[in-house]
């Protein structure tokens, strides 16, 4: 696969759609194009004790940031006709999918790939499919780990060799 935009969102609580970041990497012809990162203002807009212990973001840190749809137009024009790859899919997108309802935007039924199933599938010896393990049996070493662009990148590097 040579064209595709990995994603990764992180969420204040367990409303999958409080989406507080996004990290997206662009994949054109096996290589990175462009990356886009944003906070975002979530939508309920609290933080729970334990999303804020997995990526370190608090209501400070969002208080001034964009909504979703705001961003969201800065991210469409970059992913248009590309499909998404996410590492455990169905939490990113079902992320997608209620922030969408939300905001009462259409939501255009965008083509989801796993590099979770992915790294199961082809990698099944692994203790275990972390995106931080498989990331690093792919040759990634992670920085920033529950930093969405850092998760994004990780997962645009599974997806060049995985999928």
């Amino acid at each position: 696969m040579r064209d595709f935009a990995a994603i990764d969102f992180e969420t204040a609580n367990s409303e999958r759609s409080s989406v507080c970041s996004v990290g997206v990497v662009i994949v054109r012809n096996g290589e990175i194009a462009d990356t886009f990162y944003s906070l975002i203002q979530p939508e309920p807009n609290y933080y729970n004790y334990w999303c804020s212990r997995v990526h370190g973001l608090c209501r400070e840190d969002t208080e001034d940031a964009p909504v979703f749809p705001d961003v969201w137009a800065q991210i469409e024009p970059l992913i248009e006709g590309l499909p998404l790859v996410a590492h455990n899919r169905p939490f990113d997108e079902s992320c997608l999918k209620a922030v969408f309802r939300v905001y009462q935007m259409d939501y255009p039924d965008y083509e989801f790939l796993d590099t979770l199933w992915a790294s199961r599938r082809l990698l099944p010896d692994l203790d275990n499919h972390r995106l931080d393990t498989v990331a690093a049996a792919c040759g990634f070493q992670m920085e920033n780990h529950h930093h969405a662009l850092a998760d994004a990148e990780a997962c645009a590097w599974i997806a060049r060799q995985l999928l």
